[in-house]
């Protein structure tokens, strides 16, 4: 079986790296620069974040911790969406499954947030 926490922090790491990626191809004009460095900070601030949040001090910092790993992946992908709209990105299948994953992680730390919530509120 594999380790949950693991599996997250590796999908995390390699999202990050795959932002770098892109970002490295973009169009090198203001706005693709611009959004480029928004969203590697964005991305790279919910892996570390993460990594924070498995250090929680109390549950409720855990959840703290989670919620802004939530809030930068929810940034990462409207920036997403801006460059797809401007065409910035030409790598087009890329892009979406960036955006895909992006979905996906957002979708989990919602589950893990609420999850931590109830379990908080049944002690």
């Amino acid at each position: 079986m594999k380790n949950k926490k693991y599996d997250i922090e590796q999908r995390l790491i390699q999202f990050s790296i795959d932002i770098i990626k892109i970002c490295q191809k973009t169009a090198k004009n203001f706005a693709s620069e611009h959004l480029g460095k928004q969203i590697i900070r964005s991305s790279t601030s919910s892996a570390l974040n993460y990594g924070e949040a498995q250090s929680a001090e109390s549950t409720r910092d855990f959840q703290h911790k989670m919620k802004l790993c939530l809030k930068e992946l929810r940034e990462s992908l409207v920036n997403l969406k801006i460059q797809k709209g401007i065409q910035s990105i030409s790598d087009t299948e890329e892009l979406e499954k960036l955006i895909k994953e992006n979905n996906e992680l957002i979708a989990i730390f919602v589950s893990s947030i609420r999850t931590s919530k109830n379990k908080n509120n049944n002690l």
